[in-house]
């Protein structure tokens, strides 16, 4: 018959293999951020300011920030290579920020940025990329914010009802707007505040359940429920020049993009307690929030911070070691 001890450091090992696989749920460097391997780099010297990305699976649709035209490049998601440029308008834009997939084959592209808040107006393009190098016609939908002027950075597309969501960037919190229903090709489409996020927010997608959304900055991503935006989570993203693009495939797999010249694309695993359906999750228990905290503006699961898992873990594996020795001197 075991005795005492021996029944406690049963306990205490069974307790910590447990433990071990939520510790260790998303794999990180040392200095905290994700683990990630490099997909591809941007071969086209014209991809200088990559602020969005599309996963399309063999292709990658990305944008360049302010001071390009209207263009979209199609990327061979093998090579790096360019396989086609998209113009999809005639006439000038003013700081294209977001791309973002659509329903169909279709890609939506945001006219969003505004660094000087002076714009009344904003642009959304929704096209069908060229096969190759061409023009082809697009749909463009003007939007406008209720509280005046917004930088934005983010476009999201609902890939169950095909909803426009804008996420305005700000360091003193950032708002979701979402568009109407029904968009109106010829008018003014007014955008109404949906929910508050926090962090200057650099781009943003949704999952293919459609159920879960990512937004990231410069150095994180958090996910959120849809649509009532409760955070469920943020890590701490690989060290980019200046990180803005986030894409998530159809089969649910995140890529990053960055500025800069013949900047690299790289892939990600996020935690997968990030994306559980909400009956099943089993992240770690938040700290206490704030007495009064707006939608979606909650402070992350303290077992994101990669530190304290690392702690935790060598915890338990010291615990389990000296309950060990402690057994193997008791006299029996």
């Amino acid at each position: 018959m075991p005795t005492r001890a021996e029944r406690g450091l049963r306990r205490l090992v069974a307790t910590g293999l447990v433990a071990l696989p939520v510790l260790a749920a998303a794999p990180a460097h040392a200095d905290g951020r994700l683990h990630a391997h490099r997909v591809l780099s941007f071969a086209d010297p014209r991809v200088i300011e990559s602020s969005g990305l599309v996963d399309d699976g063999r292709l990658l649709f990305t944008i360049n920030d302010s001071g390009d035209g209207p263009y979209v490049y199609a990327v061979d998601s093998r090579t790096g290579q360019t396989a086609g440029v998209t113009t999809y308008s005639s006439g000038d834009v003013t700081d294209v920020e977001a791309i973002a997939p659509g329903r169909g084959g279709t890609v939506w592209v945001g006219d969003l940025g505004d660094n000087r808040g002076d714009r009344d107006a904003v642009d959304v393009y929704r096209l069908r990329p060229a096969r190759g190098t061409g023009t082809v016609p697009s749909t463009r939908y003007r939007f406008v914010y209720p509280d005046g002027p917004r930088d934005a950075e983010a476009l999201l597309v609902d890939p169950r009802s095909g909803r426009l969501l804008v996420v305005s960037k700000s360091v003193f919190g950032a708002t979701v707007y979402r568009a109407p229903a029904r968009l109106d090709p010829a008018g003014m489409n007014r955008l109404r505040p949906f929910a508050s996020v926090e962090g200057l927010v650099t781009d943003g997608a949704f999952f293919p359940d459609g159920r879960h959304v990512v937004l990231r900055t410069y150095d994180s991503a958090s996910t959120y429920t849809y649509p009532d935006f409760a955070l469920v989570g943020t890590v701490r993203l690989p060290d980019q020049d200046q990180g803005e693009g986030i894409a998530v495939g159809r089969d649910g797999r995140v890529l990053l993009s960055s500025e800069g010249l013949h900047s690299p694309v790289l892939q990600v695993t996020l935690p997968s307690w990030m994306t559980r359906p909400p009956a099943t999750r089993t992240a770690p228990v938040p700290p206490t929030p704030s007495p009064s905290p707006r939608p979606g503006n909650l402070d992350p699961p303290s077992t994101v911070d990669d530190w304290w898992r690392a702690g935790a873990v060598g915890a338990v594996l010291l615990g389990v070691g000296l309950a060990g020795a402690r057994l193997l001197r008791r006299p029996r």
